[in-house]
């Protein structure tokens, strides 16, 4: 079924845009891109035959990029920008490159920073506003974290549309997860609702990777770029005692991207234990058991755990738990891991020593390595555009290694997780030599 990638509008963008690009193919010059100018979804020939067979239009999504007409006059912008949920690498990176987009292409010139999440936009906070100038981001790019500040939670969605119209705010960025843009489309709706002329904008931000359609969120790259040499000296640790067993627990708490992609990276791990998979501890192919075999033969064992996997052999509590996001708050699977490991091999008599490192908030609150400052940058760059073309209750991402505007309902209807039967997923079975199966 066809689905509807189209992207509200504010209304005709009747203003010519300050930038000064092209029209024209071979000048050198970058071309303004058309509002009509799409990017396919499925590049597949098998999908562009079902399109045919079907005589429907395949699903593809308005490339991003500088319209040649803008909706807001430069002069009368006044934007804001807010940062919610997790720390995660690159969240300055956006700041930065959003406030020097709006002041140096279009002349945009005020420009505020909502403090500590959507709590900045509900008055009875108290959090005021940061003005936000070239001189005060400059340098925040090389800092983890986010200068604004954080936070999770909803607010109530009319008291912060009513903030928006108080302060003549007219822009508004947000940069966060699934969460947080869920907000932004509820803060688009009740703008709709009044008829008024707010554009808010979404830039994804997720550590692990799990936003739907997309090709990547900005900081994943990061994460497992610094969990990489934690990985490296995990597995001296356990080369460091005989029969040594390192476990290194990362972040995902429904998508494994970040162990997964690691274990990839650093070519040492022996075990990478992921949401997707649904595996055993004992059993004949249950984890204990391989594990086992494995220090039999090589006398030393790294497991990487995304914090999310196995969560279905802990005894849980009859109340489920949820963080102020509504997230589900999982049991300790690394120390869960260590404790029955150390139990089975005590009652086996046979000597382990293991070491159980959790590096996550030191890899959530690193600076942007600089494949993610390019990306988080292009990202920025897109939105703003975007934003002062009128364009509404979008995010901007990459798909098929293009830079395309999605409405933010399709990206938050799904979390995307590692597909088992990938070929991504294969390539990490083959480096680390498990089994396709632990059950």
């Amino acid at each position: 079924m066809e689905k509807n990638f189209t992207i509200t509008s504010l209304g005709e963008a009747l203003i010519i845009s300050p930038l000064g690009l092209s029209k024209i193919k071979g000048d050198n010059i970058y071309n303004f891109i058309p509002d009509d100018e799409r990017v396919l979804h499925d590049l597949s020939l098998k999908g562009f035959n079902k399109s045919k067979e079907e005589n429907s239009n395949p699903d593809c999504f308005e490339k991003a990029g500088p319209r040649e007409n803008i909706f807001f006059a430069p002069k009368n912008v006044r934007a804001a920008i807010v940062t919610c949920g997790g720390l995660c690498p690159g969240i300055n990176n956006v700041i930065r490159s959003i406030v020097m987009a709006l002041h140096y292409f279009y002349g945009v010139e005020d420009i505020i920073g909502i403090p500590y999440g959507y709590e900045g936009l509900n008055p009875a906070k108290k959090r005021g506003f940061i003005q936000l100038t070239p001189d005060k981001v400059k340098d925040i790019h090389e800092f983890g974290g986010t200068i604004l500040g954080s936070s999770r939670g909803a607010q109530n969605v009319e008291v912060m549309v009513d903030t928006l119209i108080e302060n003549n705010i007219n822009i508004l960025f947000t940069i966060g997860g699934d969460g947080t843009l869920k907000g932004t489309d509820a803060i688009g709706m009740e703008i709709a609702k009044r008829s008024l002329e707010i554009s808010v904008v979404g830039i994804p931000k997720t550590i692990d990777n799990d936003i739907d359609i997309i090709d990547k969120s900005f900081g994943f790259e990061t994460s497992f770029d610094v969990a990489t040499p934690i990985l490296r000296d995990a597995h001296n640790e356990a080369m460091g005692a005989y029969n040594g067993i390192a476990i290194v627990k990362l972040m995902g708490r429904d998508s494994g991207f970040i162990a997964a992609s690691a274990a990839l990276s650093k070519p040492v791990v022996n075990f990478v234990l992921v949401p997707e998979m649904d595996f055993s501890l004992t059993g004949e192919n249950g984890l204990l058991r391989l594990l086992k075999k494995r220090l039999d033969q090589k006398h030393h064992a790294v497991i990487v755990v995304a914090e999310g996997a196995g969560q279905s052999l802990i005894k849980k509590e009859k109340d489920i738990i949820k963080d102020a996001s509504g997230n589900i708050k999982h049991n300790d699977i690394g120390v869960f891991l260590k404790d029955e490991i150390s139990k089975y091999f005590t009652q086996n008599n046979q000597e382990v020593t293991i070491k159980y490192i959790d590096p996550s908030y030191i890899i959530r609150s690193a600076a942007a390595n600089a494949s993610d400052s390019v990306f988080c940058s292009r990202l920025a760059y897109h939105a703003v555009h975007g934003a002062m073309a009128g364009k509404t209750r979008f995010v901007v991402g990459m798909v098929n290694g293009k830079f395309v505007y999605l409405p933010i309902p399709e990206v938050v209807n799904n979390r995307k997780k590692i597909d088992l039967e990938s070929e991504f997923w294969f390539a990490v079975i083959q480096s680390t030599g498990q089994s396709f199966t632990m059950k």
